[in-house]
């Protein structure tokens, strides 16, 4: 009798957790059996496996089959561990070479024919075993996901029986290709926005520092035209940004598009859409909205259209950065650093404060509306500006002189050059140290702060977020210093919640 072991991997929220596939052959009646946690997918593999192993030429041993998926106390799941399980069995029953399968990991679905089929968390995948310094072995159809990683020793088969030959030196194997080019992402021109010069310098400030953002106003005013203009003038993401947004992508139910790559993401989700849809979730979490717009934006029209439980789960992402999502038998997180930016009617009907005076609503009609949006929720918003109705000649203004996206993304990557070059992160993300250090004001512009705190009721974090604020106003005017011009702007840009929101 035999005894083989494997290495895989599997997946655990964005993480790729080492996978130990261990069989052993005994006498016995044939039969087999898996031990490990295994779910529904894992516990069919038995009969993919043998219909691929006996499809491709190899003997099915005639014995009591153990497959033990180690660690014991990791549940695992989907079609990735088929190529391992096969590949352990020939191992054991002598039909491949078992020391050629030590320095190796396999992930792949088998068809009944033998085939390899495609699966998903590949990219994460791939990241662990170029850090273990093994070969990775995958799937054909997922070549180019592996291939963003550089520096992997990745190969891919599109075969049961090829991988077989390839352990047993009777041929070669394709070496997965090397990063591509980035994908070149045409987005909608800030060109096309006429008038709103205050938004629009609230949108370039924003951009320009990765701070959340508000838009507030009645309907028609250009909320939805403005936000969808802000992927077009934020920065080129870096290689490590792309890869932490592409490995989410892959452990997600959609799975990964290359032509994605490189490529800021956007999501826009619907105002209907649950908790779980947002914060992600299943018995096996799988990452939602929020997780799926790292390191991109997302964006939330119609806020106060969104249940109240819904939007409170945004507080813990907006603040730490990630989102965990717990089970009774385990704990996914899924990282969830992104930027915010909300749209929302100041009344039920939209025209409360509007210069028609056509509001139908009553007093308590619009607290009601208000008090959808937490004022905890809102704190935690650094930009939240007012988009007045523009004068109805604007309808036949001319786009002549108005400034393109392509010159306002070139000033907040001056910026944000300027902002890693001294803390190594945008200014939103500055921690408390960091704000003490880079975002100093004293004297007059001290005083000007504490009044305004008095005034308007702002909290601590408030005003720590109106200095990130001002000290992103200052990086765009190349100043060093944070001047009381700048903090006078950045509380501008604040009042939002205490006129429109605040009643």
């Amino acid at each position: 009798m035999g005894l083989s072991l494997v290495h895989s991997r599997g997946c655990t929220g964005v993480e790729a957790p080492s996978i130990t596939v261990e069989v052993h052959l005994s006498g016995g009646l044939p039969s087999m059996h898996m031990v490990g946690l295994p779910e529904t997918a894992v516990r069919e593999s038995k009969d993919r496996v043998r219909s691929a192993m006996i499809n491709s030429g190899f003997k099915w041993p005639q014995s009591r089959i153990t497959v033990s998926l180690a660690p014991a106390e990791l549940p695992k799941e989907g079609g990735g561990l088929d190529l391992p399980i096969a590949l352990g069995i020939l191992a054991a029953s002598k039909q491949v070479p078992a020391v050629t399968l030590e320095n190796c990991e396999f992930l792949g679905e088998l068809s009944l024919n033998g085939e390899l089929r495609s699966v998903r968390g590949v990219l994460p995948a791939a990241i662990r075993s170029r850090e273990r310094g093994r070969t990775l072995i995958i799937p054909q159809d997922n070549a180019a996901e592996a291939g963003l990683v550089r520096d992997g020793d990745t190969y891919q088969g599109n075969s049961l029986l090829a991988i077989a030959g390839w352990l047993c030196g009777r041929q070669e194997l394709d070496r997965c290709q090397t990063m591509p080019d980035r994908q070149i992402a045409i987005h909608p021109d800030l060109a096309d926005v006429i008038g709103l010069p205050g938004p629009k310098r609230a949108l370039e400030i924003a951009a320009a520092g990765n701070h959340h953002l508000l838009l507030a106003g009645p309907p028609g005013t250009g909320k939805t035209l403005l936000a969808s203009r802000l992927p077009g003038i934020l920065p080129p993401m870096s290689e490590q940004e792309a890869l932490e947004s592409a490995a989410v992508t892959s452990v997600s139910r959609a799975g990964f598009d290359l032509a994605h790559w490189g490529i800021r993401p956007f999501r826009s989700p619907h105002h209907s859409c649950t908790a779980a849809a947002l914060a992600g979730g299943g018995s096996r979490p799988k990452p939602g909205e929020i997780s799926l717009a790292h390191n991109g934006v997302l964006f939330l029209d119609e806020l106060p259209e969104f249940g109240r439980h819904t939007l409170e789960i945004l507080r813990e992402p907006l603040e730490s950065g990630r989102i965990v999502i717990s089970r009774a038998v385990m704990q996914s997180t899924f990282p969830a650093r992104f930027q915010l930016v909300a749209a929302m009617n100041p009344c039920p009907c939209g025209l409360s404060g509007d210069d028609s005076g056509r509001c139908c609503c009553s007093a308590e009609q619009i607290q009601r509306y208000r008090n959808r949006v937490s004022g905890p929720l809102l704190d935690r918003i650094d930009i939240q500006v007012e988009v007045l109705r523009p004068k109805t000649s604007i309808l036949t203004a001319s786009h002549d002189g108005t400034e393109v996206s392509a010159d306002v993304r070139q000033r907040v990557v001056e910026a944000r050059t300027v902002q890693y070059e001294r803390a190594g992160k945008a200014n939103a993300l500055l921690d408390n140290d960091e704000l003490s250090r880079f975002c100093t004001i004293d004297g007059a512009t001290l005083q000007l702060l504490e009044d305004a705190a008095k005034q308007l009721y702002l909290s601590p974090r408030a005003c720590h977020r109106i200095l990130k604020v001002a000290r992103t106003i200052a990086d765009l005017d190349h100043v060093p210093d944070i001047t009381a011009g700048h903090l006078a702007e950045a509380i501008a840009l604040r009042k939002v919640s205490t006129s429109i929101l605040g009643g």
